[in-house]
């Protein structure tokens, strides 16, 4: 069965060409690394030359695509070599299959051919000053030496650091991948950050716009009219007010445009009172100290959307919002009358529940919402325990 050879690299065919017509120049006229009457000359004669010379380059052609075949032929072309008169040229393309070898080749020749290289010319010079016992021996090792190791050794270094370009370059692109993840999850962290506030911030004053408008169209007296189309307006005009405020600050680019305020827990007396004025009956006790800013921003959302929620979904009767902190915890629980209605007083789409999970997720604290059975018969309970320390990590408007 035929073996068949890759393609040879472009470079190394141009490569093998000029060796071949180098040699070829050197061969024609009539320049020879030995003499005919030199002892190591076995064919003497211009023509024997030639064949370790077009071993030698074809051998070139595999120096990229099968390094270690192209040095084991060319080791026996450089052989044949010797046993000629010589070709210089000859010579020079081994030491590039010795390099190439080294630097194309697996991990473990690249290891051993050095080792081998350096083995041959210490055997080079230590072998023939032991036999001829002369000083001009060492001239054989440092032959060995220029050919064979210092080729290998200079593909080594190459190797070396060529791979570590490589690692670098693997590096750097890990590196911008990881800025790349990190850049997609600050931006989705954003993004759910600002529907958080957005839905907060105006989803309270259109439930109750929806609410009254419905209450106005169905019920037909005109004070009753009246008093809901002022609530209308009413939140109408804060709502407004806040999605123009949370619309400069999205398209302020500059960054000079300054967040208002974020919503403490001292404003929960104000929010229940218009939670009152939209119709629901409201029962609020506090009983907590100084807190992080995170942690209050986060219960007052809380207790804002299960305000509008139970403005939304509960049945007639009182609202209870209960906050007290104790043992580092800050405990929040919010209960609305829950039983059966002819359908919700305006539409819902489970996005209050998800924010008030992830605002309490985000502070490393337990949030539930369910139905419970109460003094009073049965409730929809939300309840949330929120850590209170000095570095609560959290999100502010």
């Amino acid at each position: 069965m035929a073996v068949s050879l890759p393609r040879p690299h472009r470079d190394d065919a141009w490569i093998a060409l000029a060796g071949l017509l180098g040699g070829l120049l050197i061969w024609g006229v009539g320049l020879g690394n030995r003499s005919a009457d030199d002892p190591v000359v076995v064919w003497d004669g211009r023509w024997p030359v030639l064949v370790p010379l077009f071993v030698m380059a074809g051998c070139e052609l595999l120096r990229r695509t099968r390094p270690r075949l192209g040095l084991a032929v060319g080791t026996v072309a450089i052989t044949g070599d010797v046993l000629t008169q010589g070709n210089l040229v000859t010579v020079v393309m081994f030491t590039d299959l010795i390099y190439a070898a080294v630097l194309y080749g697996p991990p473990a020749t690249a290891r051993r051919v050095p080792w081998i290289t350096g083995l041959l010319t210490v055997l080079g010079t230590v072998v023939p000053i032991a036999v001829w016992q002369v000083p001009e021996a060492l001239l054989i090792g440092m032959v060995v030496g220029l050919v064979t190791f210092t080729p290998a050794a200079t593909g080594w270094i190459v190797r070396n650091h060529r791979d570590a370009a490589e690692a670098a370059r693997l590096h750097a692109e890990q590196t911008a991948l990881l800025a790349e993840m990190d850049r997609a999850q600050a931006v989705s962290a954003e993004r759910a950050r600002m529907a958080r506030e957005l839905h907060d911030m105006v989803a309270n004053h259109l439930s109750a716009i929806a609410i009254h408008s419905t209450a106005a169209l169905s019920l037909d007296d005109e004070q009753t009219s009246r008093d809901a189309l002022e609530v209308i307006r009413e939140n109408s005009v804060q709502g407004l007010s806040e999605m123009r405020r949370l619309i400069g600050i999205l398209r302020d680019s500059s960054g000079d445009l300054e967040p208002a305020a974020a919503p403490t827990l001292d404003g929960l007396a104000a929010l229940v009172e218009g939670a009152r004025t939209n119709g629901l009956d409201v029962d609020l006790s506090t009983e907590h100290g100084k807190l992080p800013a995170p942690v209050e921003l986060a219960a007052y959302r809380i207790v804002q959307e299960s305000l509008t929620n139970a403005l939304k979904h509960a049945a007639p009767g009182r609202v209870t919002v209960g906050l007290a902190q104790r043992d580092g915890v800050l405990d929040i629980r919010v209960t609305s009358p829950y039983g059966d209605r002819d359908g919700p007083r305006a539409p819902g789409s489970g996005a209050g529940l998800v924010g008030m999970r992830e605002r309490v997720a985000l502070l490393g604290g337990t949030f539930e919402a369910a139905p419970e059975s109460g003094p009073e018969g049965k409730v929809w309970a939300v309840r949330a325990a929120l850590p209170v320390t000095d570095n609560s990590q959290g999100e502010s408007e």
